[in-house]
């Protein structure tokens, strides 16, 4: 077994890995640190839990002087993500002396440039306010020799692409780089052959998106049962769990819910104030709530170890979404439990995502057996979708409980900023940039 000492780091990092406990690294860790430490290219299919944070930090905070400018940037889809990863830089690099800002929409800009004027070597931003920084000339990129692209499939779907190209273009060309996505599109791919050089491929298998190490599950049940359920499965728990909803509406609902039964929960939705949200992340993360309630927008940057149990109140509306929510269980080779209520109007949407999961999946209704009895206009099934692909047709028009919300997503992981989905085109190289930031 290959150990974090034989990858080439510094004992000052060295140290701070050990302070984490961990000796040796995961797959990707010990391919990728290698190479970027060698001041290689790097292009990484990895899916969530993988380790791919560790892998392009230990390898940026190796490389990186302190005292010396902004040297290192890495970019991120969601303040929640960029968050998270600036607090694993900052536990690798306790010893390092190098220090590191998070830089995202929704947070007062003056707290950013104190942060900025008492001097930094790593960025982590999300693309729109790190826009906002390098117009008014906060944050300058002349000094920058390691770029990362986080969860670049994400960024794309959120209409990014373009603002990165952007971003790259004002950037050095000398300069290491590397890029991360669970998924592959071809845009994804046109950006990684414009802007890195030569890179080393890691590309995993899609059967890695299939959630393996987690025990999985369903429950097909009528709607107005979900909540007496839920109680039966989150009353064993020992640890942390997770419940996904919908919408907002549905994760107050759940929450207060939870409340009213004594369940020590907390909730994060779109329309939470950035103070509160960072309040109620801090209390799960510091084991003070054992339940978090949340949309989409806490399946990407939740790194909680304790997580033992997370359950789809509701079928995501993609694919993908399946298995980033999944994905906040069984961290850093842990074990872990994920279980599905599929209401009888979202049979059609569980079965395909049904057909991406390459595991054994248990049938709940088999094993404690609850009768399925659907209504026949309810038997279709729903037309197929792309991988990752559009949201489902909504169902009923409520949202509050026993009725089901609709399935648009709530918009809180964009920046807090507007604007739709955003396709990257081919402009001869080129990016057509406003003078004022879109949002």
């Amino acid at each position: 077994m290959t150990e974090f000492k034989e990858l080439g780091l510094n004992d000052d990092i060295l140290k701070g890995i050990k302070d984490l406990g961990y000796k040796e690294p995961f797959p990707i860790q010990e391919a990728v640190i290698p190479v970027l430490l060698a001041g290689r290219d790097v292009v990484g299919q990895a899916h969530t839990g993988s380790g791919k944070t560790a892998a392009f930090a230990l390898a940026m905070l190796q490389k990186i002087k302190p005292r010396n400018g902004i040297q290192g940037l890495i970019m991120a889809p969601t303040r929640e993500l960029a968050m998270q990863i600036t607090e694993e830089i900052k536990k690798f690099g306790k010893y390092t002396k190098i220090r590191v800002v998070t830089v995202y929409g929704g947070q007062g800009m003056g707290i950013q440039l104190d942060a900025l004027d008492r001097g930094v070597e790593i960025v982590v931003a999300t693309p729109g306010r790190l826009i906002d920084h390098l117009k008014r000339g906060s944050i300058e990129l002349r000094d920058i020799t390691h770029i990362v692209l986080d969860e670049a499939d994400t960024m794309l779907d959120m209409g990014f692409i373009d603002d990165i190209s952007f971003i790259l273009d004002l950037a050095p060309e000398d300069r290491v780089m590397s890029l991360y996505s669970a998924t592959m599109p071809t845009e994804i791919l046109r950006l990684s052959e414009e802007y890195l050089n030569n890179p080393k491929q890691f590309l995993l298998s899609a059967d890695d998106l299939s959630g393996d190490g987690i025990d999985q599950s369903f429950l097909v049940i009528k709607d107005r049962d979900k909540f007496k359920y839920l109680i039966d499965f989150i009353k064993p728990i020992k640890r942390q769990c997770i419940v996904f909803c919908s919408t907002k509406y549905r994760t107050r609902d759940v929450a207060k819910f939870l409340h009213q039964e004594k369940f020590n929960a907390v909730a994060i939705e779109g329309d939470m104030s950035q103070h509160r949200r960072e309040q109620t992340m801090g209390k799960f993360r510091s084991g003070k709530a054992d339940i978090l309630v949340a949309t989409d927008v806490a399946s990407r940057g939740i790194d909680v170890p304790t997580v033992e149990l997370v359950i789809n109140y509701d079928v995501p509306n993609q694919e993908l979404l399946y298995f980033h929510r999944i994905g906040r269980t069984a961290r850093a080779g842990a074990k872990g439990k994920a279980i599905t209520f599929v209401s009888y109007s979202s049979v059609g949407d569980w079965n395909i995502i049904k057909r991406q999961i390459k595991v054994p999946l248990e049938d709940l209704n088999q094993k404690m057996g609850i009768q399925i009895s659907i209504p026949d206009p309810l038997k279709r099934q729903m037309p197929s979708r792309r991988y990752g692909g559009q949201s489902r047709s909504n169902y009923s028009r409520g949202g509050r409980s026993g009725g089901y919300g609709r399935s648009h997503r709530d918009g809180d992981s964009r920046d807090d900023r507007g604007g739709g989905r955003k396709r990257y085109s081919d402009r001869g190289g080129k990016n057509s940039y406003g003078g004022r930031s879109r949002w």
